[in-house]
Parts: C-alpha cells; sequence; structure tokens
C-alpha cells in the first residue's frame, strides 16, 4: 500500500512540476523589440575552451544572436543546439553572432559546446542577473531558463524576441531577422 502511495506521489509532483515549466515559460514576458540589452560579462565555452565573453564587445562585430534554453543535455535543448550549430555559416555570413546561454555550470557547458555545438559557436552562464535582465528565468527560486531567442542589432536594441517552448522555430526566426538586417546595413547610405 505505501509503494502506491509514493508512486502516487511520485506521478503527481512530476505533474506538479511539468505544469509549472509549460505555464511559465508560456506566461514569461521577455524583453520587447526596440528595448535596450542589458550588457553583460559572464564565462562561456566554445570548442571545449572556456573564456570570458562580453555582449558590448561582441556587438562591435555585428548583430548578436542571444538563445536562452533550460538545461544542457535534454531534449529539446540538444535539438536547438545542433540546429544552431547546423546553421552556424549562415549565421556568419549574415555578420552575426550567436551565443547559447543557461544557467548551467561553466564544466557543464565546456562539454555542450563540443558535444551539441559541435564547437560551432559558444554557450555561456547566465548567472541571475543576466536572467533577470532578460526576464528569461523560468521561475523566481531556480536558476533555470525559458527557451526564448532575441536578436540584438549593433546598436544594443532588440531587434527580435521569440520565445517558445518548441526549439524548432528559433533558428529560422533568428537567421530570418539577422539576413533582413545585414539587408537593410548594405542599403543604408554611409555616414558623413
Amino acid at each position: 500500500m505505501n509503494r502506491w502511495i509514493i508512486i502516487v506521489m511520485s506521478v503527481l509532483l512530476l505533474g506538479g512540476a511539468a505544469y509549472v515549466y509549460s505555464s511559465r515559460s508560456a506566461n514569461a514576458e521577455p524583453l520587447e523589440v526596440g528595448a535596450a540589452a542589458p550588457d553583460f560579462e559572464t564565462t562561456g565555452a566554445l570548442a571545449g575552451k572556456p573564456f570570458e565573453i562580453s555582449l558590448s564587445e561582441k556587438l562591435e562585430n555585428g548583430p548578436v544572436v542571444l538563445y536562452f534554453f533550460p538545461k544542457a543535455f535534454t531534449q529539446g535543448c540538444t535539438i536547438e543546439a545542433n540546429m544552431f550549430a547546423e546553421a552556424t555559416a549562415d549565421f556568419e555570413a549574415a555578420g552575426a553572432t550567436v551565443i547559447g546561454m543557461s544557467g548551467d555550470d561553466i564544466d557543464t557547458l565546456t562539454k555542450f559546446s563540443v558535444e551539441e555545438c559541435r564547437d560551432k559557436f559558444a554557450v555561456a552562464r547566465a548567472d541571475e542577473a543576466v536572467m533577470d535582465g532578460y526576464q528569461v528565468r523560468m521561475e523566481p527560486t531556480l536558476a533555470l531558463t525559458n527557451r526564448t531567442s532575441y536578436v540584438i542589432g549593433q546598436d544594443s536594441k532588440i531587434a527580435l524576441v521569440h520565445s517558445a517552448q518548441d526549439p524548432k522555430g528559433h533558428v529560422k526566426m533568428t537567421l530570418d531577422k539577422v539576413k533582413q538586417l545585414a539587408r537593410a546595413k548594405i542599403a543604408a547610405p554611409p555616414e558623413n
């Protein structure tokens, strides 16, 4: 009898956790297009090598695709990382830098940068200040982010926001936006 009580309680607990995840992710209000992107410095990893990342330094080279993911090595996050890895050359051709961010520790992200990001783009640690600044914290007491992608223009303004649990739309939407920014930059008259 006690075993059944434990099983039922476990199912209820897992179901409640799934509900909190899905409702918080769906109801989170990310920054709006046109808002100033909070600057940050944090530790990241590329091709298994940790290094310091500064958003303002990356923006000097072009737009930045900043995509937040809940947890390295989970199914959706692995799919998303693989998709961004496959599209890295397209992002680079449009002049954009891709940075994946999560609340994972740097050792986990270093491993993730090799195995799932395939040495193609950096992943970085989103501390509490970054999570709160970009309004992506899944729940106030958790060090997990929801799945939200931002395109940040060189003017440090949010050019695109896409927040959805399904990882499949994030790459297409962000790539379309950075291509649009690249076309607009080419078409713009030179500044005097």
